[in-house]
Formats: C-alpha cells, sequence, structure tokens
C-alpha cells in the first residue's frame, strides 16, 4: 500500500482532533490539501469570502470544541482572511489557518499574487508554519497543539503545492501527550488566600473565558450555589452559570450603563475572585477598577502581562484545579442577601428597559420569550450588541457568540451559520444591525447552500448607532454613520429564504412562529427608530 500524502495526513489528523467541518474559498493551489481533509472526514463549506469562512470556523469550534479550519489559497486569499484570523488570537479561538503558496524554487523568479504570509501573519497568530513532507506529523499535531494550549488562538500553516501531493511516512515522537492539569502549590500565598475567603462576608466573583476552555463550569456553579458568592461574567462567559439564577449579575464589558451597577458592587466587595478573567474583553473603564488595599484572588491560565489589574495573590495554571484548590474544605462565610443582588438586578433591568412598546430592546425580550431555550445566538458589533448582551439571557455557556475582544463587524451571521452546522439539533438565532449584515448578505446565499435555516433578527435603524451615539455626545457633525435602508425581508427571499418586516411586537412574535417552523433561513427585518439606544447602553 503506498503510503499516504501530505494532504491526507493533514485531513486524518484533523479528523483525530475531532474538526468534521472546514471553511474558505478554492485555489489551485489548495485543491490537493481540500480532497486530502474531504477524504478524511472533514467537510469543506464554499464561503463567499474567506472572513466569513473563519467565523463560520468559530461557531464549529464553540460546538464541538474542536479547534476551526479555515482554507485559504495564496496571495488574496490569505490577505482577506487577516481580519478574523486577528480576530481568533484576541478572541482566543483555536484555529487552524491551511493556506497554499508556491514552492521556494518558483518563487524565487514568480511574483505574481506572492508575498510573504509568514510575516503578515506573525503579529496576529500564535505560530506560523510551513509544511515539508519529512515533518508533515510532528507539523500537523504542532499546530493542533499550540493552537489549543493556553490561551487558544491561530495557527498558520503554509502548504506549498508540490508538498501537498508528496508522499510521507510515519515518524515516530510526533504526538503531544496534553500537559495534566495543575492546581496552585502549597505555599503561604495559597495559605492566606484561603483564610480570606473564610473571612470574606461580602466576596464577589468575576469569571471569564479561561473558565470556560478549563471546563469549570461545574466549580463556579458550585461556588455561586454552596457559598452564595455573586457572580459577574465577561461576555464570552455569559451562562456558565445559568442567568435566571438570583446571584448571577449578567455580563459585563462594553456598557458604561451597566458599569454604573457593576463596578460599585465589585469595589465595595471585601474579596474579589478573579477565575479565568481576561480582561482583553472589557473596555478601558475595567482598568484598575481595584486598588492595593482590595483582597484580590486570581486564578488564571496566563501569567499577567496585561497590567488591565494586579492581584494580592495569582496562581496560574488549570482553573478547574485551581478553584478546587482554594475552596476544599472551607465553609459558606458570605452574608449575601438575596434582595441585594435583586436590587442590581433590577437596576440593570430599569435601563435597558425590556418591557418598552416597540425599539430593541422589544426584540430581545421577544424573542427570548418566543424561542426554545436550547437556542444558540450571535450577535454582531453595535449599539444592539451592547444592548443584547446585557439583556440575553443565557441558559448553559457558550450559548452566545459574539467578536468581544477585536469587535468586527459582519460577524454574528457567520458564527450563526457555523454552528447550526455543528449542531443541527438547536435552533440558531442570528441577531444583525442593518450595516453589518450589508457586509455579509452572501453568506445569506452560503446558509441556503449549506442549508442551515438560522433566523436572522435585523436591527434596522439605517444608521451606524454606536458611532452616531459617540458624534453627538462629542459634540461632532452627523457624518459617515446613516445611509439609506435595504429591503432585507425581500433579499432574504430572493436568496431562497423567508423574509419579513415587522414593527411591533405582535408581528415579530408571528413572524418567529414561522420562521421556527421553516426548514430554510429566515431573516427578520425589525424597523427602529432613530436614537432608539439613548441612555440604555
Amino acid at each position: 500500500m503506498a503510503s499516504p500524502t501530505v494532504a491526507q495526513v493533514i485531513g486524518r489528523r484533523l479528523h483525530e482532533a475531532g474538526c468534521r467541518h472546514a471553511f474558505g474559498i478554492p485555489g489551485g493551489e489548495v485543491l490537493a490539501l481540500m480532497r486530502g481533509i474531504h477524504e478524511a472526514g472533514v467537510k469543506f463549506t464554499l464561503v463567499k469570502h474567506e472572513n466569513s469562512g473563519g467565523f463560520m470556523a468559530e461557531g464549529v469550534f464553540h460546538r464541538s470544541g474542536a479547534p476551526g479550519v479555515l482554507i485559504a489559497t495564496l496571495g488574496p486569499g490569505v490577505a482577506n482572511a487577516t481580519n478574523v484570523v486577528a480576530n481568533a488570537w484576541q478572541d482566543r479561538v483555536p484555529m487552524l489557518f491551511l493556506t497554499g503558496c508556491v514552492d521556494e524554487d518558483e518563487a524565487a523568479t514568480y511574483s505574481h499574487q506572492v508575498f510573504d504570509h509568514a510575516a503578515l501573519m506573525k503579529p496576529i497568530t500564535k505560530a506560523s508554519l510551513r509544511m515539508t513532507p519529512g515533518a508533515t506529523e510532528a507539523l500537523i499535531d504542532k499546530a493542533i497543539a499550540i493552537a489549543m494550549d493556553d490561551p487558544p488562538g491561530p495557527v498558520h500553516i503554509d502548504v506549498p503545492i508540490s508538498v501537498a501531493t508528496q508522499h510521507t511516512r510515519h515518524a515516530t515522537g510526533t504526538r503531544r501527550t496534553p500537559p495534566a492539569p495543575s492546581a496552585p502549590a502549597a505555599s503561604d500565598e495559597l495559605t492566606q488566600a484561603r483564610k480570606w475567603l473564610t473571612e470574606a462576608s461580602r466576596p464577589v466573583l468575576i469569571a471569564g473565558v479561561e473558565a470556560l476552555h478549563h471546563h469549570a463550569e461545574d466549580e463556579i456553579r458550585g461556588l455561586v450555589d454552596e457559598f452564595d458568592i455573586p457572580l459577574i461574567t465577561t461576555y464570552k462567559a455569559k451562562g456558565i452559570v445559568d442567568e435566571r439564577h438570583d446571584l448571577v449579575l449578567g455580563g459585563a464589558g462594553l456598557s458604561p450603563r451597566a458599569d454604573e451597577v457593576l463596578l460599585p458592587v465589585v469595589r465595595n466587595a471585601d474579596l474579589i475572585l478573579l477565575a479565568g478573567y481576561d480582561p482583553i474583553e472589557m473596555r478601558v473603564g475595567w482598568r484598575n477598577v481595584w486598588d492595593e488595599r482590595h483582597r484580590v484572588i486570581e486564578l488564571s491560565a496566563c501569567r499577567n502581562t496585561h497590567y488591565m489589574h494586579q492581584a494580592s495573590h495569582s496562581f496560574v495554571g488549570d482553573i478547574r484545579s485551581g478553584l478546587k484548590a482554594l475552596f476544599d474544605g472551607l465553609d459558606k462565610s458570605s452574608m449575601w442577601r438575596p434582595d441585594e443582588t435583586a436590587r442590581v438586578k433590577h437596576q440593570l433591568a430599569h435601563i435597558y428597559r425590556l418591557d418598552e412598546p416597540w425599539g430593541p430592546a422589544a426584540v430581545v425580550d421577544v424573542a427570548r420569550q418566543m424561542l426554545p431555550p436550547d437556542t444558540i445566538a450571535s450577535v454582531d458589533s453595535g449599539a444592539h450588541r451592547i444592548l443584547l448582551s446585557q439583556t440575553w439571557t443565557c441558559f448553559e455557556p457558550r450559548s452566545l457568540m459574539q467578536s468581544s475582544a477585536l469587535c468586527t463587524m459582519g460577524s454574528s451571521l457567520p458564527l450563526g451559520i457555523g454552528a447550526k452546522l455543528a449542531d443541527p439539533s438547536r435552533p440558531v438565532a442570528v441577531f444583525t444591525g442593518d450595516a453589518c449584515l450589508e457586509m455579509t448578505l452572501g453568506e445569506l446565499a452560503t446558509a441556503r447552500d449549506a442549508e442551515t435555516p438560522v433566523i436572522v433578527f435585523v436591527f434596522a435603524d439605517t444608521s451606524l448607532s454606536l458611532i452616531e451615539i459617540k458624534q453627538r455626545v462629542n459634540g461632532q457633525p452627523n457624518l459617515g454613520v446613516d445611509f439609506l435602508g435595504t429591503d432585507f425581508a425581500a433579499v432574504g427571499r430572493s436568496l431562497g429564504g423567508l423574509g419579513f418586516d415587522v414593527d411591533s411586537r405582535e408581528e415579530l412574535a408571528a413572524a418567529i412562529e414561522q420562521a421556527l417552523a421553516a426548514s430554510v433561513f429566515s431573516v427578520i427585518s425589525c424597523r427602529l427608530p432613530r436614537h432608539a439606544y439613548d441612555g440604555r447602553i
């Protein structure tokens, strides 16, 4: 039997790592690579833009736990994906970015579409590797390991045209044993941290995406349930504990109005516990929220080099094991009363006015009531994201996807398509601004062709509302933020889906009912008045 080709080995190793989907746009330089992964059982989905393909890959990751796979041809294909690769780097998304390239001998005298991919990728990836036939197994295993290691992120692999079809033989030492989880070692710092926990009557817990990467959901839930510790999360960690819980205060990160309520809770705590809290998601208002007088215990996957905050004691290692080491054998000391956290949640709800007759909050309210509890949602960047991230109730982890570190526009539709492909039994709701959807309208055709009946909610106010608000606040003229309205319902129908135009709760509810029963994607354009976000983001 002939030895496998490099492309076949790459495909088999991706399949072994749990990858079942890859996304991209073909070019002659990646045809052999695409065939290799297809033969291994990794389905390739054609997209309309490489940037969207990367977000679909991220959507798959959130539902499967396996690294996302994006494929691009050389030159413009690589350049098109720069944004989504940078997003994966900032948003801690493990991704394998496989690109075609010309062979070195060819590049010596041929320049059409040729540039240094590795140089472009260097500042926005964890590593950039060049595939060789003699080290194929080691290189693909190394790429997967680096992508999944803390902090997770993208790894680029350039595959020269001739290398993809060359045969390669199995080599020893090409599989890394996953590192065992580590907990804080016995130390004076650990002893003092545990003592502080027994003395704290007003502790507050802030959890971030690292807690999800380390599967610490049960431990976080136990702290909230058994130790009566109020929980604040970053947006990506929303749902790590069901947000209907009395002690879950919701997500934070981008809303100054929410900060007015949540930051005093943090500053007045007598102990702050950070569990996998990565401040890359947070607005500048969360820089140095506490000072040296506060007792702060940090459990982090990586050493603190961001300097957004400091901690009294910082333990680097596995979040799940670290929480167990900290709390093992301790008794509850919290004196928080239910009415106190209820008051905080009421203050937040008052800001966003979910009970309004019609407006952006009404869209969120009706959708949350109508959609099944197991709905997976995605939300795009803009004013609507800030409002929705504060008001959309998450019942479980990874049930709201967004670009929360880089804040890229045009992410929600492809995120939703990827999630639906990976987990077709669940309803998927895509929340997007009108400007965001105009950037990615072509991916509605991808939703059609991939047979992913996502439900797309458009916050249609014909304005870049978040930027328009900033212009007004800063006394600047209205410039470059308004545009004519697109008939999104008609566009949806023309591309093979359902389309609805709504401007009331009743019309929205009727549209959702039809969309849930449909076998194709739906676009629900929610017409909103100008300045609908004033005073609530």
